[in-house]
């Protein structure tokens, strides 16, 4: 434990963003859970919906730098690629 006070305020500083990168964290990837689930279950409008609010909040997190821009591109890209491929092969 730090002893010089401008060190317990960085812990205490650390420890309360580690805590909202982690929920942060927790929400993308429960929202990528549900999304993966719609278009498991070929719910294409609900996919669609869902998607356009996960692009929002990865574009979120990758400004706030809890995730990496490049990792936010990638996952948006892939997605769209997977739910325009489920959709194509239903039709």
């Amino acid at each position: 434990m730090p002893n010089i006070k401008s060190a317990k305020k960085r812990h205490r500083q650390s420890l309360e963003r580690r805590a909202r990168n982690r929920s942060a964290k927790s929400q993308l990837k429960t929202a990528l859970k549900k999304l993966r689930e719609s278009v498991e279950a070929k719910n294409f409008d609900e996919a669609k919906t869902q998607y356009s609010a996960f692009c929002k909040m990865l574009d979120q997190n990758a400004s706030k730098k809890i995730i990496h821009v490049n990792k936010a591109s990638r996952t948006k890209s892939r997605l769209s690629a997977m739910i325009k491929k489920a959709s194509l092969a239903t039709a």
